[in-house]
């Protein structure tokens, strides 16, 4: 990868129906005036009908019709690189869609016709040895026996198919004058009730979601296939970059990458891998680093108040009618009994567990049984007690020393052994150490991520991709750690605060970040907003997470809160779930918090809180800001993030945003978009500045500063209210290297030496210099520019 590929800057546009390369050719001014280098576009390629992420896809060969086809992907490229700006993709290599019909997606239908022997078998990862040679496709309403008079076939078709609802799908050739019930057994795929994909499923998918199929993309023929049409747009200078989604998926992530860096010339590349605590990303991977969420766990960390987080914890207990903060189990109990639950024998990704087992049973002993209950119990406790998301063998060769001393903390006996590949090569041995890497990705992601972040939540900015909610709060001096080895390691990864996938975005974590310095007056308010709603919520947990909800997207209707928190009470799993629902439940949670924008005595309540809340949020929201843009890495912003944006999970984070919108002089609004221009800007005129080093800058404990390369410096201000209570800055001063500095946020210039914070920071709580010598002409426009 050159350093002319990296860019200084990109900008996440997530494509839909509404929003096509059209649109997103009409934001192209407006993004090169805010500063970046490149356009990061959601996954192009041709995917389910009406998708609005992308990452169902279809037809690797074909470019999102829905989008704008190929000629609307080239019309954007065009406009992008004539304001100076390039491309860079989403590309999804471990999973497509099985859609309906099943003809959208060639190489599935022609899986479903043919079996084993279709050409496009390698495609997928089948277990033939399960359902009697048969792929288990569950896609029936209720057991077989009960839907049988809904599945008709097409005998007069040309091929003949099989119908069931909106279902179309193919018939094994010679079959199609059988009756009913012998054509159905005849068939290379067995029709089932959709809640026996959970123990019965036999190919492999993405994590949970059955209708999206794992790609075996480790097969040279099908990584040529499904790669060939965005390596030709790469080559034709259309497609400058890819972001690979969750790589994590793959049997050989560093061979995935290794081919892909040959087939592009090292082109940039970033990965959505997720790094749990101190976790590494491998050295050996060919790519320029993460997409960023390591990045995001250190700004948020930094910006919160850690001993405050305990004392909300207090608050918490409290209103859960528990004894005490030390009764609220920790965060790291409750991640390991959302990873247990999903290995349980009924749990969510008991299909895979029991084909972990069989494949172990066969590389221990030369059997492939059920799985005897011990064996399978070993498997589920070793993916349950796996500490990160997963390892990353090659058969043949040894581990790495992290993955190595994890596996051994987490399995014992033969099946460490098997494991560590101690047990020598082998079919079943190789395929053990892949699948296990692979089930364990999807253990992390679903039992944490996915169920333990929506259990416990004394503050809920915590509990966020990649989120360490155990460990809260991050020392300046921890913070300049992370950001020298990045500097030194991965200088070119990516680095986020909002992306399509968090929970909630940067500005919404920014308000409840405050909490932490401000138990007493959570406390005072969670107790008078719950004594104002009309009928008190289905329980106090569900009360505590409709509370922090409302207030970290304040103001929000109706439709908005209730989707959000109804998607978390289903994600936890407790009291309903998605494949379990709890009705009454349910419609006690909607009604409950459709309550909370109806009453006006509420409103008015949020409100007041938010306003009180406003001068800390702000300092927050710019401190986060102006580190995002500056610290090591290339900065990728999500779209509409260059104004405050307070959204929540998806699919409330992905909505469609209005480009045209301009700021109130004067608001914090209108501060975010000068900060983010300025500091853009600044990365795109001096990128030799940003490349050239970090060096942190001793400062007061209630600020973050650090120096990029000799000429530029960035300071930006943390735990507000604790620096508004200590009296503010007082004496305290940043002491500048030799020579004249501009501060580039107020146009101040001249300055040297010790510079007063007081002073530094009297207009914005950030600051970002440069040495005058370097400063563009004429200065900056201030606070309401941009």
């Amino acid at each position: 990868m050159t350093e002319t590929a990296v860019p200084t800057a990109s900008y996440r546009l997530q494509l839909q129906p509404g929003f096509g390369f059209a649109e997103a050719g009409q934001a192209v001014p407006h993004l090169a005036r805010l500063g970046v280098s490149h356009l990061h576009l959601s996954p192009v390629l041709q995917a389910v009908p009406g998708s609005t992420h992308g990452y169902d896809v279809t037809d690797h060969g074909r470019i999102s019709e829905q989008l704008g086809g190929e000629a609307g992907l080239r019309a954007l490229a065009a406009t992008a690189h004539g304001h100076g700006l390039h491309l860079i993709v989403d590309t999804v290599p471990n999973h497509m869609a099985a859609p309906v019909p099943a003809h959208l997606n060639r190489a599935w239908w022609e899986l479903l016709r043919s079996g084993p022997d279709s050409p496009s078998a390698r495609w997928f990862d089948v277990d033939w040895a399960a359902q009697d040679g048969r792929l288990l496709l569950p896609v029936l309403g209720a057991p077989p026996a009960e839907e049988l008079s809904r599945i008709t076939v097409d005998r007069e078709a040309d091929p003949p198919l099989l119908h069931y609802y909106d279902h179309v799908l193919p018939l094994r050739p010679g079959t199609e004058q059988l009756p009913l019930p012998a054509l159905l057994d005849a068939q290379w795929y067995r029709l089932a009730w959709w809640r026996t994909a959970r123990t019965e499923l036999n190919y492999r998918r993405f994590f949970t979601v059955s209708d999206l199929v794992g790609l075996r993309v480790e097969h040279e023929e099908v990584f040529a296939a499904t790669h060939a049409l965005l390596l030709r747009l790469h080559a034709e200078g259309i497609v400058d970059g890819l972001r690979v989604d969750h790589p994590d998926g793959l049997a050989d992530p560093r061979g995935y990458l290794r081919r892909l860096a040959a087939e592009t010339g090292g082109a940039y590349v970033v990965v959505e891998k997720i790094l749990t605590g101190e976790e590494r990303l491998p050295e050996d991977w060919a790519c320029a680093g993460t997409t960023g969420y390591d990045a995001l766990r250190r700004i948020d960390g930094v910006l919160t108040d850690g001993a405050g987080v305990a004392a909300l914890t207090a608050v918490y207990a409290e209103h859960l009618g528990l004894p005490g903060p030390e009764a609220v189990p920790g965060a790291d109990a409750f991640a390991l009994d959302g990873r247990a639950e999903m290995v349980a024998p009924e749990g969510e990704l008991a299909a895979e567990v029991n084909r972990l087992t069989r494949v172990a049973a066969s590389a221990l002993n030369g059997t492939a049984p059920d799985g005897e209950p011990p064996l399978r119990g070993a498997v589920a406790a070793a993916l349950a007690a796996y500490p990160v998301y997963r390892p990353y063998p090659v058969p043949g060769e040894q581990d790495r020393p992290a993955d190595a001393a994890a596996l051994a903390d987490a399995a014992e006996g033969p099946l460490l052994d098997l494991a560590l590949g101690r047990l020598g090569r082998g079919p079943a041995r190789d395929e053990f150490r892949t699948r296990f890497a692979q089930t364990a990705s999807a253990v992390a992601a679903k039992g944490v991520e996915d169920t333990a972040f929506y259990r416990r939540f004394p503050l809920l900015s915590l509990n966020e991709v990649g989120g360490d909610p155990a460990r809260p709060g991050l020392a300046p001096e921890e913070f300049h750690a992370y950001c020298e080895r990045m500097q030194r390691d991965w200088p070119h990864a990516m680095t986020a605060l909002s992306t399509h996938d968090t929970k909630r975005s940067a500005d919404a974590r920014a308000r409840l970040a405050v909490l932490a310095e401000l138990p007493e007056l959570w406390r005072t308010e969670l107790a008078a907003l719950t004594a104002l709603l009309p009928d008190p919520p289905p329980d106090p947990a569900t009360g505590y997470l409709l509370w922090q909800t409302a207030l970290a997207a304040w103001p929000i209707d109706g439709d908005r809160l209730s989707a959000a928190v109804l998607k978390s009470v289903r994600e936890a799993k407790q009291r309903t779930s998605w494949t379990e629902p709890d009705q009454r439940f349910e419609q006690a949670v909607e009604r409950t918090a459709r309550a909370v924008p109806e009453s006006p005595e509420i409103r008015a309540r949020l409100d007041a809180l938010v306003a009180g809340l406003a001068p800390w949020e702000r300092v927050n929201t710019l401190s986060g800001t102006l580190l995002h843009l500056t610290m090591p890495g290339v900065p990728d912003l999500y779209q509409g993030s260059e104004l405050p944006l307070h959204t929540l999970v998806d699919p409330d984070n992905r909505r469609i945003v209005d480009f045209a919108t301009v700021p109130v002089p004067g608001t914090t609004a209108a501060e975010k978009l000068h900060v983010t221009t300025v500091a853009l800007r600044l990365r795109r005129r001096l990128p030799g500045s940003f490349a050239a080093g970090y060096t942190p800058v001793p400062a007061d404990r209630h600020l973050v500063a650090f120096r990029r390369g000799p000429d530029v410096l960035a300071a930006a201000t943390r735990l507000p209210h604790g620096l508004a209570r200590r009296g503010g800055w007082g004496r305290s001063a940043l002491r500048l290297p030799s020579g004249s500095w501009t501060e580039l946020l107020t146009g101040r210039a001249g300055l040297r030496d010790a510079v007063a914070l007081a002073d530094l920071l009297a207009a914005l709580p950030v600051a970002l210099l440069v040495r005058d010598s370097l400063r563009p002409g004429g200065g900056s426009a201030g606070p309401e520019g941009s």
